[in-house]
């Protein structure tokens, strides 16, 4: 993929929150560091298994948490440690630094003449979105320690977030989060998919969700739509509400856990629909089953408003209710849905877009410092670098 020729000549670091498995953020930035192919990799944890080896033959730095090797399954006990983790990595020394961010990568301190851009994938949701789900959901004795602990995050969050250079975002649902939480502009840029994995095949009997298991995926609403209709679903996914699926999945209900992108990529092409009952800032899964030729079935929110065209590559249901899954599971039977034309729409979401798009971004950055500067071997903004409340988070 090509880059924007100003950045011949400049170091380039590109910052990830973890690195621990490959979901949809894993997967974008697996895109931007094949558009830097020279560039470092920081990150606060990484894990080659859980990554597959993707990462392999690249440069990945890693902060002082990487001592107590995390994993998908318990890196989330660390949740406070994270910003001071973050906010530790030596940038020193490079030119442009690139953020994939969904909760604290955004919060690198950069050197002071660098270019600091950040590709958000979502608002940290614990801390704004979902802070009263996430508070609910503990006891009562934790609840007063963890509602001060994401205090201390917001308050770090959006200083961290005024110390970026520009913010690009990955759906108008993060756009409009960064500027409400953030107060800050973005422009927006589509994840991309890697549409030449995908093929059309013939479609079995069963519907698909593919997903990390999390309750704010709310995959239990849908199992409780396919037990009430009786309809074949396949979950395919690994998380912490795992146990709790299978323990209130009925006999026409498949957990198949973790899956291989080749797996992955039959249970989509075999698929009669993906569902989705997440308000998703992007979704990936549901443009990766449009370039399968299958429709998606999904909650009207969030960044599906954007990828799913309804009556064409699928269909929407209003509230995040049981009945109203089981209403929409009915329309669906009553309807068509062509693969030429869910093929055809999710290339609108390419790797080339997605390219083109950033680097008009840099681009745009690029020229700006320099006319800002005309000694632009300095190249930054006059953003303050100072840091956050890290320390204070951390404690």
């Amino acid at each position: 993929m090509a880059q924007v020729s100003q950045i011949s000549g400049l170091r380039v670091a590109l910052v990830h929150d973890f690195l621990l498995d490959l979901r949809g953020g894993e997967r974008v930035f697996l895109q931007l560091c094949a558009m830097f192919p020279e560039a470092d990799i920081f990150t606060a944890v990484y894990d080659r298994a859980g990554t597959q080896g993707r990462f392999d033959g690249r440069n990945v730095v890693t902060s002082g948490l990487q001592r107590l090797r995390p994993t998908s399954r318990t890196f989330r006990a660390l949740l406070p440690f994270y910003p001071a983790a973050i906010e530790s990595l030596d940038l020193r020394g490079y030119d442009l630094v690139i953020s994939s961010s969904s909760a604290w990568a955004h919060g690198v301190i950069p050197d002071e003449h660098a270019i600091h851009i950040c590709y958000c994938h979502n608002t940290f949701r614990y801390a704004w979105t979902e802070r009263e789900a996430t508070l609910a959901a503990r006891n009562a004795l934790v609840r007063p320690v963890l509602g001060q602990i994401l205090r201390s995050w917001r308050q770090w969050d959006y200083i961290a977030a005024q110390r970026v250079d520009a913010y690009v975002a990955n759906s108008a649902t993060t756009q409009i989060r960064v500027d409400h939480y953030f107060s800050r502009q973005s422009r927006v840029v589509y994840p991309p998919v890697e549409l030449e994995r995908f093929s059309i095949g013939a479609p079995e009997d069963y519907f698909l969700v593919l997903s990390e298991l999390v309750s704010h995926k709310r995959i239990d609403l849908i199992v409780q739509a396919c037990n009430t209709l009786k309809l074949p679903l396949v979950i395919a996914g690994d998380g912490p509400q795992a146990r709790h699926l299978r323990q209130i999945a009925g006999p026409t209900v498949r957990l198949v856990g973790r899956v291989s992108d080749r797996e992955a990529e039959r249970l989509l092409r075999g698929s009669r629909a993906l569902v989705v009952a997440a308000t998703e800032e992007f979704g990936i899964a549901a443009v990766e089953s449009q370039a399968s030729g299958r429709p998606v079935i999904a909650l009207r929110a969030g960044g599906l408003k954007e990828t799913v065209i309804e009556g064409q590559t699928g269909i929407f249901f209003e509230r995040p209710e049981a009945d109203q899954l089981c209403a929409a599971f009915k329309r669906f039977e009553d309807q068509e849905f062509s693969s030429e034309v869910c093929v055809q729409h999710a290339k609108n979401f390419s790797l080339e877009r997605f390219a083109s798009g950033l680097n008009a971004v840099i681009s745009d950055e690029l020229n700006k410092r320099t006319n800002q500067r005309p000694d632009h071997d300095q190249l930054g903004s006059n953003r303050p670098r100072r840091r956050g409340l890290a320390l204070r988070v951390g404690s």
